[in-house]
Order: structure tokens, then C-alpha cells, then sequence
């Protein structure tokens, strides 16, 4: 039995709790009881709602029950309240106390030698003087917390078996591919050049051929005894290639010379010195194949990878890489495709091979290139390639081969030009290993930024007054939505909004209760602009070019949507894009981590295109809020801006995320959160007429998030396969 409280609250003499249970069996439901210790068992109101992202971490979607709960009971001062699962025949206790969970999971202490490490105390010093006491504890913290290390556990888990090795080995595929492999040699150690080759010799789909090229040379080096090592293995296994380069040309100069050795009917790139699960060749030819059923011709695949390194003898598996499927922003702010890669021989001829003047980047230039010749790109949610970490690798130390970066900036500015994007501006990032792409703003188009109001006029006036004091870009126009505001002030504040800035005006919508959808269509009409920023009332902007940031995105052909980074007023990150499936529908990305901390490889500090991002701020095109239908005004609450994004999706535009436009949300103020049983069922309605209308993605997954990571949490941790683990064809 499982469960976790997601919120307490406690006001006057009630209290709420809210969370989830599950039993051994998804038919079995849990029971509930509160008990009081003075005064026995407790009569409570219980709202059960629909859970999918529990549903799926436990029961691979297949409970027929509602999972959630939300249970509202009279409290009385000084008593000590126990919530009480039972299912089973087992039982689970946990205390309730007001505005925290401290009954749930204690976390294993971590080796403290971690956070003495000189690296670690300089980056802990540099939080505490630019973010304070604050937040260098809550940074501290999660270094308590963190578990990074269970990846190689939870990876054996998940590894096939013997006995599904075996039997892809007797699989057959019509027609049988081959695939060329691709390795440029310059120097590998004897040892690591040979668990290279035996990760290949292993494979279980035999048709392959292993394509050497050695630029090592002389000079310094035993070439001639390296070369007659290699041909040893060649005399050994026909299918493996190898040629002695004359010189070093270099890393695209030796990939080249290996390219011009192949065959197959696919090429797969191949570091010297990393390695490939036995079945990273027949996952790659399965898929092949089942898109073949489809009538889909794949041309480009590429899969998740982790770290390798040797600790006391023993191959040690970390940091895995997760990945999304193609994602075009991301992969202009990082070369998060990287291993595995593979592509068709005839694409990888069409578009020229590697280019010397990239090197340091040329796998990333030559990626940029092949996936935009490429109709079908496919992502394997497997974990295919070992990149090994050693001290001369990148995986290891970045800085060690800064002149990468530069290349790969250059490789950016060349790809947005070949897509017609134009030119961009190619920074680095605040953090090492990803860009930051400037997309200037083409004119100066009308900004339509809509509002919904009522009452808390405080946050109105710091809203307006930083879009329109602080913000760098002026033609915009301001459209405040009244909604059934109670206050006297409030009106008088509109007054005063409205003879102060000549670019605000206010709209009364007349409808009754809270519709969020129903406001922001009413204020369509009213808008002048060619481009819509659905902006709340309780949001703040931190930078002046915040509005060309989205704008900039925005105007791009292939872009619908654009979102921006919130955060809390204590530098939390609120919102960095939208899951779907998080939280049984969809939610927000890296809750609660500090604008400091690196997230998952880097994701809330990159730009990238996510399936939905919040209308808190959210800049769309007018043409195309037209076209999608608006905001459905059915959902009336919950999951309507969710709802609106999948709809542009469906329209084969992008919704893009940009971390440059920077914002404060101080959360929902004025309307509050589902925290009674009355708001839960209202919101379990909408959560069924959301889930009836985007029932595939729901099942199949978000492809911007990965099937290998937990819908139960926001920070991208592993997803639990202790039931049963993911399979191709679950993915």
C-alpha cells in the first residue's frame, strides 16, 4: 500500500487533506479513517477524484478507480489527528499536521563528502551572496535529498533478460537492414578500443558492419602496433572495416573516412571509446520496422544514453539521459539528441557528410542537417549508447574543450538560416553546455495584452505599471477584463488606470461566477493586435525586454504559442512549462526548484517546445487563437489554457517555451486552489471532459516529456518499475 498527502490545510476549525492512495491491486480501493487521539475516529466528507498519473506509476493505467481524495473534517484546538489507510488487510498510519506532511517518506542520508567537494562550497557561497540565507538553505536541502545514484540500481530493473536477448537474437526482420557503424580512431587506449568493439560484436541483431577509421598517426604513438591490434580483430570477425589514414584529418576528416568505408542501409555514430547495449541495433531495427507497417519511412533515430565510467573493477551506470521526442527548440539550445544517433545512408549522402570547419561540433552540425532533411524522426525511449566519462572526455569536463561551444554557436546561426529562420543572435548560456538564441523582433506589431480582473487592485497596479513603465517594448495595448469585482476601489483604481496610461482601457464582462475561458474570448473583439498575451492579473515582469522575448519566438512561421518562466516571489520557479499527465491531466515542470539550481540536464534554463505552457502569460498569434477556436468555455476552471495549447498542436504549430522571459507569479490569489470537496468534484468534471478529448495523449504520453520519468513528481525523477517495466511497446 502506497500513498502521499499532497496538501493540509487548516482554517478556523476545519481542516482538508488532499492526496493519494493506492492498494496492492488496482480493483481494490483504500480505505480511509481520521482518527483523533482524545476523541476516537473523526466523521469526515470525502471527494474521490481521478488520478492518471498514479494510475500509471502504479497500475500502468489500468485501475478502474479513482485514486485521489480530498477529505474535509471539523477540527478541534489542541487535538493530534492521525489519517488511517487500510486495504489488504494491511494498515497505514500517518499524522496530520497543518501546512505539512511529516509523516511521508524519510530520505536516506547522503555521503556528506559530496557537499565538502571545493566545487560544491564555491557554487554554495556564490548562491548565498546573490540570492541569500533563503535560499542557499533550500539549495542545501535538496543536496540532502537528492538520490542521484539509483539510476544504476533502478537500471537493472529494466534491463531485458537473458532470455529476451536470446530471443531477439532468432528474430528475423524482411527486409534484413544493415547497419554501418561509425567509429574515427585516434589514439584509444587497447582496453577501451576493445570493450568498444565487444559492445558491438554483442549485439543481438547480427547485421552490421563496424566501420574503422585511424587518423592516430606516429608521431608519439606506437601506431603500427595499435593498427596490427585492430586487424587482429578484423582477421577475427569479417564484418569489422579498417583503414590507416596517412595523417590525422581530424574529427570530421576521420569520420569521413570512416563514412566512405560504409554499406549499410543506415549509418549509427559511434565514439571510440563509448559502448552500445546489446540491443541498442535490434531496438533500432524494430522500430525501423514498425514504422515500415505504417507506411512511415524512418530516416533519422536517436535514443536516450547514460554515463559510464569503471569504479574498483566494476562498470558503474549513471546520469541517464531521457530525452523527448524532436524537439527543434530544444536541440537549438543544446545537442540533447546526441547518442545514440542514426541516420538512412541515403540522407547522410544527400546532406554531405561532416564538415571539417565544425570540429569540436561536427556531430551536432551534421545532426542540425540531417534531421532537417528528414520527414520522419524517430526517438527511442531507451537507453541505448554508454558515453564514458574519462578525463579527456567532454562528459566529464566540459571546460576542457571550450573552443566545442564556439562551433556550436556557429552550427546554430547556420541551421536557423537553412530553415529560413533568418539571423539569430547565438549566446551562451548562464550555464555551460547550452546557447541562448536571440530572435530579433521583426517591427514593430500591436500587442494585445488581455487581463481578467477582479478586485485585488494591488496586484493590478504592479501588473500594468511594469508592462507598461518598465517594459522596453511599447506598442502595446492593455485590455483589463472586469469580472464581477465587489470593492468600491476597484472601480476607482480603473478610473485612475485609465487616465494614467492611454494604451489601458477596461472591458466588463457580465457573465456570473468564474469562467476563465468565457473572459479571455469576450476580450477578443475588443484587441487591436496582431499578437494576444494572456497575461494574469497577479504577474509581474522582472526584465524590460521580457515582451520581445516572447515576441521574437512568437513571430517565427512555425511557432503558435509562446510561454514564459514564473516564478514566486522567493525566486522559486513556479511554471517552466507544462507536463501532460502530470498530476492525473498535466502540470507545471520543476515546481518549487530556486532560479539557481540546475535542473534536469538544464531544462528550465533552455529554451525548448513543450506540449502546453500556462495562459498566466502566454503569447499567441491572433490568426491562430482564431483558427484553434479560442479558450473553450465548457472548461471553465481547470485545464482550459492545457486544452487551448493541444489544439494549436493539432494544428501543426509548435508551443514554445522561452526561459528569457522572466516573470513573478504570485499564484492565483484571487481565485484559491481545489482544496474542498465541492472544488474537487467541479474540478473532476473537467478533468473528464479534458481526458475524453485528448485521450491519446494521455495514454500514449506527452512526447516532449519521456515514458522513463515519474508523472507522480515535477523534477524528472525516475518512474517506478517495480510492477512491470516499460517495454517498446508501451513506448
Amino acid at each position: 500500500m502506497n500513498y502521499y498527502i499532497d496538501n493540509i490545510k487548516k482554517r478556523d476549525f476545519e481542516m482538508v487533506v488532499s492526496g493519494w492512495a493506492v492498494s496492492d491491486s488496482p480493483d481494490v480501493p483504500v480505505e480511509i479513517e481520521i482518527v483523533g487521539k482524545r476523541n476516537g475516529s473523526v466523521p469526515f466528507a470525502r471527494a474521490d477524484a481521478g488520478r492518471f498519473d498514479v494510475n500509471r506509476e502504479f497500475f500502468l493505467g489500468k485501475s478502474p478507480l479513482k485514486l485521489g481524495f480530498c477529505i474535509t473534517f471539523s477540527c478541534e484546538a489542541g487535538e493530534i489527528y492521525e489519517i488511517v489507510f487500510r486495504a489488504d488487510g494491511k494498515t497505514i498510519r500517518g499524522r496530520l499536521e497543518a501546512g505539512g506532511t511529516k509523516q511521508e517518506r524519510t530520505v536516506p542520508f547522503v555521503r556528506l563528502r559530496q557537499l565538502f567537494r571545493p566545487d560544491t562550497i564555491g557554487r554554495g557561497f556564490a548562491i548565498l551572496k546573490q540570492y541569500g540565507w533563503k535560499a542557499f538553505f533550500k539549495k542545501l536541502l535538496g543536496k540532502l535529498k537528492k538520490n542521484k545514484d539509483k539510476y544504476d540500481d533502478w537500471r537493472s530493473q529494466v534491463q531485458p533478460s537473458l532470455a529476451e536477448l536470446e530471443k531477439q537474437r532468432k528474430t528475423e526482420f524482411a527486409p534484413a537492414l544493415k547497419f554501418s557503424i561509425i567509429v574515427p580512431l585516434y589514439r584509444t587506449p587497447e582496453k577501451l578500443l576493445a570493450e568498444m568493439i565487444r559492445s558491438v560484436q554483442e549485439q543481438t541483431y547480427g547485421n552490421w558492419e563496424l566501420c574503422l577509421a585511424d587518423g592516430s598517426g606516429t608521431e608519439g604513438f606506437d601506431g603500427e602496433r595499435f593498427s596490427e591490434k585492430v586487424q587482429e580483430y578484423q582477421k577475427a570477425d569479417g564484418r569489422i572495416l579498417y583503414t590507416c589514414l596517412p595523417e590525422n584529418r581530424g574529427i570530421a576528416g576521420n569520420t569521413n573516412a570512416a563514412l566512405s568505408m560504409a554499406s549499410g542501409d543506415y549509418i549509427v555514430l559511434l565514439d571510440h571509446d563509448d559502448t552500445l547495449s546489446e540491443d541498442a541495433l535490434y531496438e533500432c531495427a524494430l522500430r525501423i520496422s514498425r514504422e515500415k507497417e505504417k507506411g512511415r519511412r524512418v530516416q533519422v533515430l536517436y535514443s536516450d544514453e547514460d554515463k559510464l565510467t569503471v569504479k574498483r573493477g566494476r562498470a558503474f551506470y549513471f546520469d541517464a539521459h531521457f530525452k523527448p521526442d524532436f524537439n527543434p527548440d530544444l536541440l537549438r539550445s543544446m545537442n540533447y539528441i546526441s547518442h545514440l544517433f542514426v541516420a538512412e545512408r541515403a540522407l547522410v549522402e544527400a546532406v554531405g557528410g561532416f564538415r571539417p570547419e565544425f570540429d569540436g561540433s561536427q556531430d551536432y552540425d551534421f545532426i542540425f542537417r540531417c534531421t532537417e532533411a528528414a520527414e520522419v524522426i524517430c526517438h527511442i525511449p531507451r537507453v541505448l549508447y554508454h558515453w564514458r566519462v574519462n578525463a579527456g572526455s567532454t562528459a566529464e569536463d566540459p571546460e576542457k574543450k571550450l573552443y566545442a561551444f564556439e562551433a556550436g554557436a556557429r552550427a546554430i546561426k547556420a541551421h536557423c538560416e537553412r530553415a529560413g529562420i533568418g539571423t539569430v543572435e547565438v549566446e551562451e548560456n548562464e550555464v555551460l553546455g547550452a546557447y541562448r538564441v536571440r530572435y530579433p523582433v521583426k517591427g514593430e506589431p500591436l500587442v494585445s495584452v488581455i487581463i481578467p480582473n477582479k478586485d485585488h487592485t494591488d496586484d493590478l497596479r504592479v501588473c500594468v505599471s511594469s508592462l507598461l513603465e518598465r517594459a522596453s517594448y511599447q506598442n502595446l495595448e492593455v485590455i483589463v477584463v472586469e469580472n464581477n469585482s465587489t470593492e468600491e476601489k476597484t472601480f476607482c483604481c480603473y478610473e485612475e488606470l485609465e487616465k494614467s496610461y492611454g494604451k489601458l482601457r477596461v472591458i466588463r464582462w457580465k457573465g456570473t461566477g468564474f469562467n476563465f475561458s468565457a473572459i479571455n474570448n469576450f476580450a477578443l473583439p475588443y484587441a487591436k493586435g496582431e499578437y494576444l498575451l494572456f497575461l494574469n492579473n497577479d504577474t509581474e515582469l522582472i526584465h524590460a525586454d521580457c515582451i520581445e522575448e516572447l515576441l521574437g519566438f512568437c513571430q517565427r512561421e512555425e511557432v503558435g504559442i509562446v510561454g514564459a518562466q514564473l516564478f514566486y516571489d522567493d525566486d522559486t520557479i513556479q511554471h517552466a512549462g507544462v507536463v501532460v499527465g502530470y498530476k492525473g491531466i498535466a502540470g507545471h515542470a520543476f515546481v518549487g526548484f530556486h532560479k539557481s539550481e540546475k535542473t534536469y540536464f538544464l531544462r528550465s534554463m533552455c529554451a525548448q517546445d513543450y506540449s502546453a505552457v500556462t495562459a498566466a502569460c502566454m503569447m499567441t498569434k491572433r490568426s491562430v487563437f482564431e483558427a484553434a477556436g479560442g479558450f473553450d468555455e465548457e472548461l471553465a476552471v481547470a485545464f482550459n489554457d492545457i486544452d487551448y495549447c493541444l489544439k494549436v498542436r493539432s494544428l501543426g504549430k509548435l508551443v514554445a517555451y522561452n526561459p528569457f522571459a522572466q516573470l513573478y507569479h504570485y499564484e492565483s490569489k484571487s481565485r484559491g486552489t481545489e482544496d474542498t470537496p465541492e472544488k474537487i468534484l467541479r474540478f473532476d468534471r473537467e478533468v473528464e471532459t479534458f481526458r475524453k478529448r485528448w485521450e491519446k495523449i494521455l495514454t500514449d504520453g506527452d512526447p516532449y516529456y519521456n515514458p522513463n520519468l515519474t508523472l507522480l513528481a515535477s523534477d524528472f525523477s525516475l518512474r517506478n518499475f517495480t510492477r512491470e517495466p516499460l517495454n517498446q511497446t508501451e513506448a
